[in-house]
């Protein structure tokens, strides 16, 4: 099992109306991804959004930047919206990112949530998962190219009248993917979020998911054996079929201590991103979510670990990333909570699933 932080670097508004700028933001990133490096934990992930209130709208060049300030973490996106994006060009980027960061780069593809990125790039939101499923299909091609290849070429299908137009991408005749990566495979992880359907794909591509906890595991699943099931039906390695989860978190010395320091900045964030009115997300609404059948891990290591391991045992996690700098949670804070994740949390969960 393997832990990590991710951020989509928003830029949420304090009381007073002043937010963190982009600089600031990328900045603060780059220094905490030093700190998981140094702190022994394995990766970090950045969000793709294309909004005045995030920082990262190209993740792959934040990538970059921390790859020439850290060591060993690995490195993706959280996530990469393939549906409004080339994958012959995700794929060079992130071909480029393994070769600059000495192979640790990871390409973490989704839908994303919010709809920015259709008008941006010319897509009609109605082909949502039209587009995503033929761009995700091309990426993975293009990953078993280079695998196979030192100069690897890509053919891919024009529409034709087996698929009555749907392909979203043109078609390629031996086209060129350069640089090759450092990595054999380059590993493609798929971001999924409640569908059946998007799980069974999951498997049936052999490649591992991500899920963002937002509720409790519980609600989880049913899902997950549907990846599984799929996955060994199409002929996958069990081996080959990971699950990682992802939650809003932050840790501090006392269960007390880290709720009364979170919650104004985490009612910030919810108001503000949701987006909902001033004062509509009341401290029994958070009480409620950082509960024991809630997605939200606000408490003392112990108690943060004790959840860890129940999602472990019910989904059979080989990853945990904690989702942090939410809000207007000051750097500092951020800071403590990801030490506390790497030296107290890791080592707790480790140990007690016999890693350790």
């Amino acid at each position: 099992m393997d832990f990590g932080i991710f951020t989509f670097g928003e830029l949420t508004r304090d009381a007073t109306g002043n937010a963190r700028t982009a600089a600031q933001r990328i900045d603060e990133t780059i220094r905490l991804a030093k700190l998981a490096d140094e702190a022994g934990l394995d990766v970090i992930g950045l969000g793709e959004h294309h909004r005045h209130d995030f920082a990262f709208s190209a993740p792959e060049i934040v990538l970059a930047g921390i790859a020439r300030e850290t060591k060993n973490i690995r490195l993706t996106t959280a996530v990469t919206v393939l549906s409004t994006a080339d994958p012959a060009r995700v794929f060079e980027q992130f071909a480029t990112l393994d070769t600059i960061s000495g192979g640790r780069a990871e390409i973490l593809a989704g839908r994303g949530v919010f709809p920015e990125s259709f008008p941006l790039f010319g897509y009609d939101p109605a082909n949502y998962d039209a587009l995503f499923e033929d761009k995700f299909e091309l990426l993975l091609q293009m990953r078993d190219a280079a695998a196979v290849s030192e100069h690897p070429t890509v053919t891919w299908p024009a529409a034709d009248a087996a698929n009555s137009g749907q392909r979203a991408h043109h078609a390629l005749h031996d086209a060129a993917i350069a640089p090759r990566p450092i990595q054999e495979h380059l590993p493609i992880w798929r971001g999924v979020g409640g569908t059946p359907a998007s799980f069974v794909r999951a498997g049936q591509a052999g490649v591992p998911l991500f899920l963002a906890l937002l509720s409790g595991h519980h609600h989880f699943e049913r899902l997950v054996q549907l990846y599984r099931t799929a996955g060994t039906q199409a002929g996958h390695a069990a081996s080959s079929l990971k699950v990682g989860t992802g939650s809003h978190f932050f840790a501090a010395r006392t269960s007390q201590e880290a709720r009364d320091t979170f919650y104004p900045h985490y009612a910030a964030y919810i108001e503000q991103n949701m987006p909902r009115p001033a004062g509509s997300f009341p401290r029994e609404n958070f009480e409620a979510w950082a509960g024991p059948g809630g997605g939200l891990l606000v408490g003392s290591p112990a108690q943060i670990t004790e959840r860890i391991l129940a999602t472990h045992e019910a989904l059979g996690t080989s990853r945990f990333m904690a989702q942090v700098g939410l809000g207007t949670l000051p750097f500092a804070e951020t800071a403590a909570s990801v030490e506390l994740l790497a030296t107290e949390i890791v080592p707790a969960v480790r140990k007690a699933i016999g890693e350790e």
